[in-house]
């Protein structure tokens, strides 16, 4: 396929076909990835290589967990339950250690802790269940397998109905647009939509509080993919009215470590607006926004590289864009070297650096990539 009929389908200029092509450029919206991958007849997975090369070292500890990851959710969804080799309080802590090793964005030290967890947390069944199967959606998604995590996050969403907490189930109904497949924002907006709706009756909980603002986050950023901006400024317009009557987590979690606050707003603002191209945008946020105040890694790895990518897109220097590229690895360093934009970006900014020389920070950071630069 010609660079000129491939720009046609994908609804892009030829020149900009040929700047990514040469490493010139990077293709950091969603929707471009999507019209691409569709223009390709391949996957945005394809186009991406997720989830990739299990030898690769940033996934190597979680790729090997996830067949027995895959067996006990098999195992769970046909109705197959297990003594448990846990007592109740074991399983507790056991849980809240996957919980610390999500906050770090651990993926390859929590995966392996999965498959057991979920077969003696289906043994007690209800929110034990379907915490565990939250915690199992999240790091599949975050380690290239998004068609496991929502079959985690379904039995997440069995789990919690059982016991008919609209907290959790609105928690689970979020984890699956996040799960869904980048070429369907629009279903993803919808799921949350419903979502939405069907927690109105109990919105005066401040745990379901917290759910609609991450709910409406989620389609705030959907919508922008899907190319629906006053959609995503409406629902944006109804996470800062949950946000402002309930300020940030006091621990920085929040209900099942959501995050929900004016913060979190704040990093999804910057997210929806580099899905937008407006780099500028994204560095004005920036200014104001604090992910310090939340103790997620994988929030402050957000702004970092949101950030990195606003700088190097925007005319100005790569040496500011390469500061904030380090610091959003080291906030969560398996998730960044897992990230195509982020690679996508380091390799422009090599290309660009060749002319000069390559910074011993870049190398550094290149490499991260299993991106060898030659002296």
């Amino acid at each position: 396929m010609t660079q000129t009929v491939l720009a046609g389908l994908a609804g892009v200029s030829q020149s900009y076909i040929s700047q990514v092509e040469a490493g010139r450029r990077v293709v950091d919206r969603r929707s471009t990835l999507v019209s691409i991958a569709a223009a390709l007849k391949v996957t945005v997975a394809d186009l991406l290589d997720q989830p990739g090369d299990p030898t690769d070292p940033a996934k190597a500890g979680a790729a090997d967990a996830v067949p027995a990851i895959w067996v006990a959710l098999i195992e769970i969804e046909e109705g197959e339950r297990r003594t448990p080799s846990r007592s109740i309080g074991e399983l507790t802590a056991a849980i809240e250690q996957s919980a610390a090793l999500r906050l770090r964005a651990d993926h390859a030290a929590m995966a392996p802790l999965l498959p057991t967890l979920l077969l003696d947390a289906a043994a007690y069944g209800g929110t034990v269940l379907a915490r565990v199967a939250y915690h199992t959606s999240t790091c599949l998604r975050h380690i290239g397998y998004r068609h496991l995590a929502l079959v985690a996050a379904k039995v997440a969403l069995a789990a919690a109905q059982q016991t008919d907490s609209p907290a959790w189930i609105g928690a689970i109904r979020f984890a699956c647009t996040q799960s869904l497949p980048m070429e369907a924002p629009e279903l993803a907006a919808r799921v949350a939509d419903r979502a939405l709706g069907n927690l109105q009756a109990t919105a005066a909980d401040r745990d379901v509080r917290q759910v609609l603002g991450q709910l409406h986050l989620a389609a705030a950023f959907t919508s922008a993919v899907a190319g629906r901006q006053d959609d995503a400024r409406s629902h944006l317009a109804e996470a800062n009215r949950e946000a402002a009557g309930l300020g940030d987590p006091d621990d920085g979690m929040g209900f099942n470590e959501c995050g929900f606050g004016p913060t979190n707003i704040g990093l999804w603002q910057m997210s929806i607006a580099a899905e937008s191209g407006e780099h500028g945008r994204v560095i004005e946020l920036a200014r104001t926004v604090r992910p310090d105040r939340l103790r997620a890694s994988i929030r402050h790895q957000s702004y970092w590289l949101d950030l990195g990518r606003a700088l190097a897109d925007s005319g100005r220097t790569d040496r500011e864009a390469l500061v904030a590229f380090i610091r959003a690895e080291r906030a969560a360093p398996g998730p960044f070297a897992m990230n195509p934009i982020a690679r996508d970006s380091v390799v422009a900014m090599v290309r660009r650096a060749q002319r000069r020389s390559v910074s011993d920070d870049l190398r550094v950071l290149a490499r991260r990539f299993g991106i060898e630069v030659q002296t």
